[in-house]
């Protein structure tokens, strides 16, 4: 087989659906389906408009939440814990074993120790001078 190695700053969801399929292809042999399933919890203004949120997606019996964002003006009012409690009751009905999240340093480390979450890794200079944390939170320990 011929190939050639293209890099793009800009790929297509096709690209992207070329790289994903042989690897689910492949998970798929090896490990049966993923249970592949997003969640997304969405924060909406008066008008409709999404001002933030949450949006995971539940592999492999884990739930990762990639996104969280709570705007400004509704910071320290439990808006990011109701939205990490959602996400939590989600990965229950699901049947995950557990939720897992990273965060920047500058970012929200403390909030998730406070919801029970413990660090399981973490990457030192991402960005430089601070640090990128790795947490998990088992479901049949909560």
């Amino acid at each position: 087989m011929e190939f050639t190695i293209v890099a793009t700053e800009a790929p297509t969801a096709a690209d992207r659906d070329g790289i994903l399929a042989p690897l689910i292809a492949y998970n798929d042999r090896l490990a049966g389906p993923s249970g592949f399933k997003l969640l997304a919890l969405l924060l909406r203004d008066q008008a409709g408009k999404t001002i933030g949120g949450l949006w995971a997606r539940s592999v492999y019996d884990w739930m990762y939440v990639e996104l969280l964002a709570v705007p400004d003006v509704l910071r320290r009012q439990g808006v990011g814990s109701d939205l990490m409690r959602c996400a939590e009751a989600a990965a229950r009905e699901r049947g995950c074993v557990g939720l897992w999240v990273d965060t920047y340093g500058f970012q929200a480390p403390d909030f998730y120790v406070r919801l029970g979450f413990e660090m399981f890794g973490t990457l030192d200079d991402h960005p430089r001078g601070s640090g990128r944390y790795f947490f998990r939170k088992r479901l049949d320990a909560a």
